[in-house]
């Protein structure tokens, strides 16, 4: 269990009571941004050890936040340059706990766990509608990636990506892995609100 900023994260599955709560509202959220929700594949077995997470954020014991992280494999060849590699999804913070750093503090979260699985790139896609998302990863490292997955022809939707550790060593390097928590906190975007789950309803 990490805990940032009173935000207690607790790895906890794709399946949880909570965790399925909060999926619920970032429906809802997808549906007032883009007129429909999310209706990208997702299997909740992907975020099993070893080859996925999922965690959800606690404030006084009430679930206010989540994100989880997917393996990409060979059935992913849009991705195969960045292997090994893994996907965040589900990135999102409740309305009422929003301005408090959790979207940042659930990020770098999800970095440190795929950094010790092994993974060497996280990529993941949000949407123009969200343009606090895009400004916390942007103020997190992440960068313009090649279109993967199932919203890579849509017209809204933004793909980025961070490289977690040095292709020459497999080593963390500070310069280009240092996690979100630690970087510049001068973008409003750590409201937190919905993440990289823009799956964008073209």
């Amino acid at each position: 269990m990490t805990s940032m900023s009173s935000l207690a994260i607790r790895d906890v599955g794709y399946d949880h009571s909570d965790a399925q709560l909060l999926i619920a509202e970032v429906q809802q959220e997808y549906v007032r941004r883009y007129g429909g929700p999310d209706d990208s594949p997702v299997d909740p077995r992907q975020f099993s050890a070893p080859d996925g997470t999922f965690a959800v954020g606690y404030l006084d014991s009430e679930p206010v936040a989540m994100g989880g992280w997917r393996r990409h494999g060979d059935d992913h060849p849009e991705t195969a340059w960045a292997q090994p590699v893994v996907e965040v999804k589900r990135m999102y913070v409740a309305d009422a706990a929003r301005g408090r750093g959790f979207a940042r503090a659930m990020l770098a979260h999800l970095e440190e766990s795929a950094r010790r699985a092994g993974a060497r790139w996280l990529l993941l896609e949000t949407g123009q509608r969200q343009p606090e998302a895009v400004q916390l990863y942007r103020s997190c490292g992440y960068q313009p990636v090649p279109p993967f997955g199932h919203y890579a022809d849509a017209e809204l939707s933004i793909h980025l990506g961070k490289k977690l550790v040095d292709s020459a060593t497999d080593e963390a390097r500070p310069d280009i892995s240092r996690p979100c928590d630690t970087q510049s906190r001068s973008v409003g975007s750590e409201s937190g609100s919905v993440g990289s789950e823009s799956h964008l309803r073209a």
